[in-house]
C-alpha cells in the first residue's frame, strides 16, 4: 500500500466513525473534521504536535446519492466507501437512522461545513484553493462572492467543469494539469452530486492523495445566493430540502422522490453495504 494511502487510513482510524450502509460517516466534533481537513497551524514559537490533515476525499452524501447511486454506479460506491471523511449531510438518513435504531448521530451537513471550513484564516491566503465551477455564469458569481468575503482567488483558481458522462469512471486531464500547475492546498468541487463523487475519486488516486478535494457541491450557491438561502436554523432543523423544492420545485422534486427508496435500504441493511443493483 502507498505511504499516502496508509497515512489517510491511519487518520481514518484517529476519527469517531459510525458504519451505515456499509459507509463509515464521521460523527465526531464538527471541529475536529475541520482541523483534519485543513490543518491545525503551530502558532510562532508553539510546541509539540499538532492536527494532521488527511488530504485525500471529502464527501458529503445526499439521500438520493445514498438510495440510488450508492447501489447503481460503482464509481460512486468507491468514492464513499474509500473516502478519508464521509459527513452525515442527509438529515433524512439520521432521522431514519434514529428511528429504526434508536441512535442518534450528529448532523453534519455539507453547508455548515463549508461554512467552517471557510472561516479558517489558512484558506484566504492566495492560491490556498482551487474551485471547480458548474459553469461560466457561477463561476462568474461565486468568485465575486469569494473576493467580497476576502478570498483572493482569480481566475486562475478556478476551472469550468465541461459535461462529464452521467455514468462511470471521470478522467480530465486538464483539470489535473491545472491543479498540479496551482498547488492548492484544498480542491473544492462546487459541482453536482454523483458527478462530483466519481471526479473526486479520480483526483485523489491520480493526485496521491494530495491535496484534501471536497466534494461539497452546492453547499457554496446557498451562501452567494445562486440557489435559495439556507440559514443555519433551517439547516439545523433539517429543513433545506424544503427551501429548495420551495425555490424550485420543477427542478428537485424528482430528486426528493427518489430518497424515499431510502427507507427500505436502511431497514434492510442497517450497517451492511447493500449489494450493486444488477442491470437488466
Amino acid at each position: 500500500m502507498p505511504v499516502s494511502e496508509l497515512s489517510q487510513l491511519n487518520s481514518m482510524r484517529a476519527l469517531p466513525l459510525r458504519r451505515v450502509l456499509g459507509v463509515d460517516f464521521f460523527v465526531g466534533p464538527l471541529e475536529n473534521a475541520v482541523a483534519q481537513v485543513v490543518g491545525t497551524p503551530r502558532l510562532h514559537g508553539e510546541g509539540g504536535e499538532r492536527e494532521p490533515e488527511i488530504g485525500g476525499l471529502v464527501v458529503a452524501p445526499s439521500a438520493p446519492g445514498l438510495a440510488v447511486d450508492l447501489v447503481r454506479a460503482p464509481a460512486y460506491r468507491e468514492a464513499l466507501t474509500t473516502a478519508s471523511l464521509v459527513l452525515t449531510d442527509s438529515g433524512f438518513m439520521v432521522l431514519l437512522w434514529s428511528a429504526l435504531t434508536g441512535e442518534r448521530l450528529p448532523r453534519h451537513s455539507g453547508l455548515k461545513f463549508l461554512r467552517a471550513v471557510l472561516a479558517q484564516p489558512r484558506l484566504k491566503e492566495p492560491g490556498a484553493v482551487f474551485w471547480v465551477m458548474p459553469s461560466a455564469r457561477e463561476d462568474e458569481h461565486n468568485r465575486e462572492w469569494l473576493v467580497k468575503h476576502g478570498f483572493p482567488v482569480t481566475a486562475a483558481d478556478t476551472y469550468v467543469a465541461p459535461h462529464y458522462a452521467a455514468s462511470g469512471p471521470i478522467e480530465d486531464d486538464e483539470l489535473l494539469k491545472r491543479i498540479d500547475e496551482r498547488n492548492p492546498r484544498i480542491v473544492m468541487l462546487a459541482i453536482g452530486g454523483g458527478v462530483q463523487e466519481r471526479l473526486g475519486l479520480m483526483l485523489r488516486d491520480r493526485l496521491d492523495g494530495r491535496p484534501s478535494i471536497l466534494c461539497l457541491g452546492a453547499a457554496i450557491a446557498f451562501l452567494t445566493g445562486g440557489q435559495a438561502n439556507i440559514p443555519p436554523w433551517a439547516d439545523k432543523l433539517v429543513l433545506g430540502w424544503l427551501l429548495r423544492l420551495a425555490s424550485n420545485p420543477g427542478r428537485f422534486w424528482r430528486r426528493y422522490w427518489e430518497a424515499i427508496a431510502l427507507l427500505p435500504l436502511l431497514s434492510r441493511y442497517r450497517e451492511q453495504l447493500p449489494p450493486l443493483a444488477t442491470s437488466r
